[in-house]
């Protein structure tokens, strides 16, 4: 046991310093751009599209801090404009697939998924998930009655406490990170020695071989939709070298991750916008169920490519 301890321990420092190594700059230079004339440019110029996805001009400022920033910034910003019912779901939806564009995508890419189809994938889902809600409710007009409201925090005064402001959330994301990846790493090192991770493996493998996907890829699915993309990441960064987790399954399961994950955090904290009951399942249902669509839209594509490529081969 002590050296599966030892094991798990030092997988986790390793994937903990491999992440941390993005998140930090990245958390550092997306807290400095917030102060600077990045942000309401990029809400300006998308201000006029906003008319596609059934939402009003002003709309733009939640959407861009929730994939720059994060989605409690989002909220933030949420809760101090007038929306209408049918705006407040919308823009729901459409920051459930697509917040936190920078760190998430970015730590996801550390498998070996390319960025650019991450990117694709979690703001198309955004967008066609927006239209299509827009086009079909036809209700939702009356103006969103709020729950409860995050405390304001003080902005920080001149470029020295923006720095340092900076700093405390560059750092603390990378000590949250590790409080999370180091005790998931030293389990996981721990149900492997016992043989359980095995019997999880064939518990899921009914809904991994349908995603297309095989059993040990079961673990790094658990883990995302339970704790989010980035601690998914970290469990796939660990299956990739040691369980030889093949690029097609690493592809898959990040792109049913990209559009599923957290899946129980990431719903719930749209609570406090009024989102509860049956609005609330309906955000529920639609990510997981647009990712498994997608998922299994790519594997039959993936699968089909590839018959192709092996008759090819044999005709030449």
């Amino acid at each position: 046991m002590k050296e599966t301890l030892k094991s798990g321990l030092l997988a986790g420092i390793k994937t903990t310093w491999t992440l941390g190594k993005m998140i930090f700059p990245i958390t550092l230079i997306v807290t400095l751009l917030q102060y600077t004339p990045v942000l309401p440019w990029l809400m300006n110029a998308i201000s006029p599209v906003m008319g596609i996805f059934g939402l009003s001009g002003d709309a733009s400022i939640p959407l861009v801090l929730g994939n720059v920033l994060n989605l409690y910034a989002a909220i933030g910003a949420i809760l101090s404009l007038d929306l209408s019912v049918k705006e407040v779901f919308i823009l729901a939806v459409m920051l459930s697939f697509s917040h936190n564009l920078f760190i998430e995508s970015g730590v996801a890419s550390r498998v070996g998924v390319k960025v650019p189809i991450l990117l694709a994938v979690r703001l198309g889902l955004a967008a066609v998930s927006a239209i299509v809600i827009n086009l079909v409710w036809k209700g939702g007009g009356e103006t969103a009655v709020y729950g409860m409201a995050p405390p304001l925090q003080a902005d920080p005064d001149g470029w020295g406490q923006i720095f340092m402001l900076g700093l405390e959330k560059a750092g603390y994301g990378v000590l949250q990170l590790a409080l999370v990846v180091i005790p998931l790493m030293v389990a996981i090192q721990v149900l492997k020695d016992l043989k359980w991770l095995d019997v999880f493996s064939r518990w899921m493998a009914p809904a991994t071989r349908m995603l297309g996907m095989k059993e040990n890829t079961s673990t790094t699915l658990a883990s995302g939709l339970l704790f989010g993309l980035a601690f998914g990441s970290a469990v796939m960064i660990q299956a990739v070298k040691e369980d030889g987790v093949s690029h097609r399954d690493v592809t898959l399961a990040m792109i049913f991750l990209v559009a599923c994950h957290a899946i129980v955090e990431d719903t719930l904290i749209f609570v406090p916008l009024g989102i509860t009951g049956a609005p609330l399942v309906a955000l529920f249902l639609i990510r997981l169920i647009a990712a498994i669509l997608l998922t299994l839209v790519v594997a039959r594509l993936w699968k089909s490519a590839e018959i192709v490529q092996r008759k090819e081969a044999k005709l030449s």
